[in-house]
């Protein structure tokens, strides 16, 4: 039997639904674009970083691939790899762990590029734009197959490179300079 696909006018409308299972989805033109799971060297690297901000930070304000952000665009929600979130997001998010437009955006949001060029082009443009224009103070892209961490903080309208780190030693000499 042929089941059609639930289709959704507002945001509202995509919250509200419930398939039963764990999956996670984009909303896409009103349609559910189901998220593909994440690599295992992605996962590494974002579990690695999780626990790392969680002993600075505390375990609350670090959110992994679970939290849901809504944005403006196509798709209308992204799912980081991982985000740091503002203290008052806790108590907001206890419900369902999605920061709305309503709400103040996240302090950092990261993201693990993923194998393929679309998977880059999402990361490195898409995503950049859409956080951006979200208004997420900073924004990592970590590329495994470049090596490389690209950290972006927001000016005035747009994304300015605040760093560019080659190397596993750059990012640990960064790391241990941001810690307290």
């Amino acid at each position: 039997m042929v089941q059609a696909k639930p289709r959704f006018l507002s945001f509202e409308e995509y919250l509200a639904y419930d398939d039963g299972t764990e999956n996670l989805y984009e909303l896409f033109n009103g349609e559910l674009v189901e998220v593909p799971p994440e690599s295992g060297e992605n996962v590494s690297i974002a579990t690695f970083l999780l626990v790392h901000f969680a002993s600075l930070l505390g375990h609350l304000r670090v959110r992994g691939h679970g939290l849901e952000i809504e944005v403006r665009g196509e798709p209308k929600n992204r799912y980081p790899d991982l985000t740091i979130i503002r203290e008052e997001h806790i108590q907001q998010l206890a419900r369902r762990n999605t920061i709305r437009l309503t709400m103040a955006p996240p302090l950092l949001v990261i993201e693990v590029v993923s194998l393929g060029e679309i998977q880059r082009d999402h990361d490195y443009i898409a995503k950049r734009i859409q956080y951006q224009d979200r208004g997420i103070p900073e924004y990592w892209i970590i590329d495994p197959q470049l090596e490389t961490i690209l950290i972006l903080e927001l000016g005035a309208t747009e994304y300015i490179k605040a760093g560019l780190f080659e190397t596993a030693r750059q990012f640990t000499l960064l790391y241990w300079a941001c810690s307290p």
